[in-house]
């Protein structure tokens, strides 16, 4: 008996097989349009619930839209906080498989230089030391929670 292995044993197997017939199309488009009206939830990871409410609510001045605990027992939260007025709002989750941290948001404000002299006022937040502003791109700056989740404060388009 002759024993096959490594590239071998793909070149036997692939011989002895019928050969796979090739699709041109990549997948089937569905007529039916989607029923996603909106963006409104996004999620971070946070290592403490609490103190990620604490932040958000109490130095960055966002509301605390809902706190509910769900499971067999009662044993998860979900978590949501918004900037006042927002439609979207922000899920604030512990880990399930990884570290907390490494999201990023954009927000909006027409005032991004009132905004970063507020919170640095404020203290205590990990914000870039000014605004910046790249050609093409909007005046923008860079906050960072305490589990190094990124939000952007971009300013908003002009209306019109």
């Amino acid at each position: 008996m002759m024993r096959i292995t490594g590239s071998h044993y793909r070149t036997a197997l692939s011989s002895t097989r019928s050969p796979r017939p090739r699709s041109h199309a990549m997948s089937t488009p569905t007529d039916a349009p989607t029923t996603v009206t909106s963006l409104a939830v996004v999620m971070f990871t946070v290592s403490d619930v609490d103190a990620a409410i604490a932040f958000y609510r109490d130095r960055l001045g966002w509301e605390l839209r809902g706190d509910m605990r769900f499971g067999e027992n009662g044993e998860n939260r979900w978590v949501e906080v918004a900037p006042p007025g927002s439609v979207a709002r922000l899920a604030l989750n512990p880990p399930m498989f990884d570290q907390p941290g490494g999201g990023s948001i954009g927000v909006e404000t027409a005032d991004v230089l009132g905004e970063h002299r507020r919170l640095s006022a404020i203290g205590g937040i990990d914000l870039d030391a000014e605004p910046m502003q790249t050609p093409g791109a909007p005046l923008m700056f860079m906050l960072r929670d305490p589990d190094a989740n990124h939000v952007v404060v971009v300013e908003a388009p002009p209306a019109g």
